[in-house]
């Protein structure tokens, strides 16, 4: 979709370059995506640190930011959130909650007031000061906030495809989690329940995610004038 609206990509992956410390200057919006490790795993991945640094920085500069998952627990952590286990895992298919302010808000605007949606966390974030409250659940009473008008934090995962499911459902380092799950859910009931929903996800996706590549304002650049 952001090529689609002409934008132009670059990707970081911190797993094969742990030392990466990308330059925002050139960038018009920060997306940082999930993660198996928990925010609090600082020490075993210092990229973490670096991720953070980089987002306030987005934060500062007013830039766009969209958090997911992990992503959105590190904006918060940045802004002065924290984030803590909850009491109950939420895997699969469940429904979130619009705040008032989310039905008024101009990306969530697209979300019925009950919305179903994909999760796959076990941790919580508690908003950060000067943050909205824009979605929430019972397990996960903050599962959207926005910061300012430019940073967004989803806690679920509007990006997943059904191949994206499937992978989380097999990779190894999910087998204990799911293990872990038996009998609130497993892999064949997740599957049963993609088969019917993940069409209206894809639809609300691509809703959602332009309503936020629409609220981009996109910084004038410095242009060189030719030298004589």
């Amino acid at each position: 979709m952001l090529k689609e609206s002409g934008f132009r990509i670059r990707y970081v992956n911190f797993g094969r370059e742990p030392d990466a410390r990308p330059n925002l200057e050139k960038y018009e919006a920060l997306i940082v995506l999930g993660g198996p490790m928990s925010s609090s795993q600082i020490d075993t991945y210092p990229n973490l640190i670096t991720e953070v640094e980089i987002i306030r920085e987005a934060v500062e500069s007013e830039m766009s930011v969209l958090g997911i998952c992990l992503g959105a627990q590190l904006l918060a952590k940045s802004l002065g959130g924290s984030v803590s286990r909850n009491a109950m895992r939420e895997i699969g298919w469940h429904d979130v909650d619009l705040t008032e302010a989310g039905a008024d808000d101009p990306v969530l605007a697209s979300f019925a007031p009950r919305q179903q949606v994909f999760q796959w966390h076990e941790d919580g974030i508690s908003l950060p000061p000067g943050a909205v409250n824009l979605a929430g659940s019972d397990a996960s009473p903050v599962q959207a906030f926005r910061y300012g008008k430019h940073a967004y934090g989803f806690q679920f995962h509007l990006e997943a495809s059904r191949r994206l499911i499937e992978r989380w459902l097999t990779v190894p380092d999910h087998q204990l989690t799911l293990e872990a799950e038996r009998g609130r859910t497993d892999a064949n009931t997740i599957r049963r329940q993609t088969a019917d929903s993940i069409g209206p996800l894809n639809e609300l996706s691509r809703r959602t995610f332009s309503r936020w590549i629409d609220q981009f304002e996109i910084r004038p650049r410095q242009q060189r004038l030719p030298s004589k």
